[in-house]
C-alpha cells in the first residue's frame, strides 16, 4: 500500500509539474510570438511618436541613398552621387529628375524622406 501511495503522489506531483510546464511554455510563446510580429510590422504609434528618417541629396552616398529611398537601388543611387559630383549640389529636390532613371513617382514616394 506504501509503495501505492508513493506512486500516486508521484503521479500527482507530476501532473502538476506538467501542467505548470505546459502554462509557462503558451505564455513564452506567446511572448515570443508577439515580438515575432512586432518585428515583422511596425507598432501602432501616435504621429508624435513616428520618427522619419531623412537623408540629404546633397550629402549622402550611394549605399545610404539606397537603403533609404523607395525605389532607388544602387546602381540609381550612384547615377545622383555622378550627378551631384558633375553638376554639383541640387538646388531643389523636384532637381532629381534630371538624373537618368528618376522620374516624378519616385520623387513622390519619397518627398519626405529627402532633404537638401
Amino acid at each position: 500500500m506504501d509503495n501505492f501511495k508513493s506512486n500516486f503522489s508521484f503521479f500527482q506531483i507530476s501532473k502538476k509539474l506538467l501542467q505548470t510546464l505546459t502554462a509557462f511554455s503558451v505564455a513564452l510563446l506567446l511572448f515570443a510570438g508577439s515580438d515575432a510580429l512586432a518585428a515583422g510590422k511596425p507598432k501602432s504609434s501616435s504621429p508624435a511618436e513616428i520618427s522619419i528618417q531623412k537623408v540629404s541629396i546633397n550629402k549622402a552616398d550611394a549605399e545610404t541613398l539606397a537603403a533609404s529611398l523607395k525605389g532607388i537601388g544602387l546602381k540609381k543611387a550612384q547615377a545622383i552621387v555622378e550627378w551631384r559630383e558633375a553638376n554639383g549640389k541640387f538646388t531643389s529636390i523636384d532637381q532629381l529628375t534630371e538624373v537618368k532613371g528618376i522620374g516624378e513617382s519616385t520623387i513622390k514616394k519619397n518627398r519626405a524622406l529627402i532633404t537638401l
